[in-house]
């Protein structure tokens, strides 16, 4: 009699956790997902708050003076569409400001700490998707001298559809 009640008691003890660590697991906040690459860009998505983030980057093709890390990034989120960030792999001086130019076409970012941030993230989608390379130009570390960097558009607009797929925009 006590062997019958003891094993549906260890099993009990298998069971549960083997079930906690599953659900867990499911509840667990995942990693980006990738989209796709798309010739020099590459599109993904991951979960911020219980929200999707889609995001479009590329890394730069030349930058000057040389370093690592320099990319240009757009992104979708629930709070806000075409949010155009610059990592430059570096801290700007304070009040910097940096303009990204595409063709004929200036676009002012502003700065904080390592980031430029476009002022008007419809435009410079909107150029990004007309042009053939983007060319940043800002202050250098500690203020002394321009850095320029620059990245190829090829692909961007393939990048940007599939975050724009993945993230539609809310409908009003």
């Amino acid at each position: 009699m006590r062997t019958l009640l003891l094993v549906p008691a260890l099993l009990s003890l298998a069971v549960v956790p083997a079930l906690a660590q599953q659900r867990g697991a499911a509840n667990a906040p995942q990693g980006p997902r990738r989209l796709g690459d798309f010739q020099s860009w590459t599109a993904a998505v991951h979960s911020e708050g219980g929200q999707k983030v889609c995001y479009a980057f590329t890394r730069a093709t030349r930058t000057d003076p040389t370093r690592e890390g320099v990319i240009l990034t757009v992104t979708h989120r629930a709070s806000g569409r075409d949010q155009v960030a610059l990592s430059a792999g570096y801290t700007y001086p304070r009040n910097a400001a940096v303009t990204v130019t595409v063709g004929q076409t200036a676009l002012p970012f502003y700065t904080g700490g390592n980031s430029a941030f476009a002022r008007d993230g419809r435009a410079a989608v909107a150029a990004f998707r007309a042009g053939a390379q983007a060319v940043a130009r800002g202050p250098r570390a500690g203020g002394r001298g321009n850095a320029t960097d620059t990245f190829t558009l090829s692909g961007f607009s393939a990048a940007y559809d599939a975050i724009s797929q993945e993230c539609p925009a809310a409908r009003r």
